[in-house]
């Protein structure tokens, strides 16, 4: 709402100076502006102009470099307007106005933001290698896998697909901090690797009581830090720890199994045997296989719950840790991501919608509400 607004803003003021370009060349009468505009300071006006309506374009076309276009136009409206101070003064109140949206655009977007830090570390890893070298998965691959993750495979539809090397997923929902505390609206994107070195860069941005605020997890190597920055500014979270690398190591297999599930073939995991699921009070069952997943010397283990349709309904997890409210104290809890919806994605049968659940003692409560907008693997850089 507030990107609208201001967008809708800057195209207003953009075409303000239309007026100074009518009054340069003889088009309008305009009693309001009483000081003479040559023809060149027209030529400003209007440049002003059109730079103004393409910053707003560029918010949603390019929000990378939008601020650029923003800046530009602030410093040639405001050539045009010194000369005729008198007349446009207030114009110049709009240029502020405009400014301070394009110094945010500096720290949200700028070679200085998390969202630049994000795009180098996924440029980093991105890797060029022929899409026809890589292996595609048979049903010979899935013999070693338990029964129930063979038929999740091929329900999946990954069976004659290439194996998955890299994945980008964007997304959209709704997180909050606390059981008691107010849902914010979120997007975010991220990017996947796997096999011998996977990593994980997942960037955020959300909005509470209309405040803008930025995050960017990162997960590469043996290490895991997160940054969360309200207004793009100020740091309200940045953490580094082994909590929380252990956290995102769950995370990590957490992507893999529901969204990557090919990716299973060629990662360190070890199986226990299947165990049956007793019905829930909708009356459904279901079949649990416990999973032990390593990386980076470090060992986590989750339970993947499959349900009647042989998808994946279901991880759990006892060995993440939730954050408190304070932003800093991290406690050992169990952690589930049931799964609400599948649909199709490419060739791919995927969750399209999930939850993330803390489980502090015999109830749990939902933190994040999530839809999946997107999935790509191996995608063109």
């Amino acid at each position: 709402m507030i990107t609208f607004v201001f967008t809708l803003f800057l195209v207003l003021h953009g075409l303000i100076h239309v007026m100074g370009v009518a009054k340069a060349f003889g088009y309008a009468d305009l009693p309001g502006l009483t000081l003479p505009i040559s023809p060149g300071m027209g030529l400003a006006w209007e440049a002003a102009a059109c730079l103004f309506v393409a910053a707003a374009v560029a918010i949603y076309t390019d929000p990378r470099h939008w601020w650029i276009l923003g800046l530009c136009a602030v410093a040639v409206s405001m050539i045009a307007i010194v000369p005729s101070w008198r007349d446009a003064k207030f114009g110049a109140a709009a240029n502020g106005l405009a400014i301070v949206g394009v110094v945010f655009g500096v720290l949200a977007y700028g070679p200085a933001s998390l969202r630049a830090a994000y795009e180098r570390d996924v440029n980093a890893s991105f890797t060029r290698a022929d899409p026809q070298a890589r292996r595609v998965v048979t049903e010979a691959d899935l013999a070693a896998l338990p029964s129930p993750v063979q038929r999740y495979l091929r329900v999946a539809g990954v069976v004659g697909q290439p194996r998955v090397r890299e994945m980008f997923v964007r997304m959209h929902g709704r997180i909050r901090g606390g059981r008691e505390m107010a849902w914010m609206p979120f997007s975010s994107e991220q990017h996947n690797r796997f096999g011998d070195t996977p990593s994980r860069m997942f960037y955020m941005t959300a909005t509470r009581a209309l405040l803008p605020i930025q995050g960017y997890h990162r997960f590469v190597a043996s290490a895991a830090s997160m940054l969360i920055k309200a207004a793009a500014l100020v740091p309200v979270v940045d953490m580094d720890s082994l909590e929380l690398t252990q956290s995102e190591t769950v995370t990590l297999f957490n992507d893999l199994c529901i969204l990557a599930p090919s990716a299973l073939l060629d990662s360190a995991v070890t199986w226990e045997p299947t165990m049956p699921r007793a019905a829930d009070g909708d009356g459904n069952g279901g079949t649990i296989v416990r999973a032990h997943f390593s990386h980076e010397g470090r060992t986590i283990t989750a339970d993947l719950v499959f349900g009647a349709n042989d998808m994946l309904a279901d991880f759990i997890s006892d060995d993440r840790y939730a954050t408190l409210p304070d932003g800093t104290t991290m406690v050992r809890q169990r952690w589930s991501t049931p799964v609400r919806a599948v649909r199709p994605f490419g060739k791919v049968l995927l969750a399209s919608a999930a939850e993330a659940r803390w489980h502090p003692s015999d109830d749990s409560w939902a933190y994040l509400e999530l839809t999946i907008d997107d999935v790509r693997y191996d995608p063109e850089h």
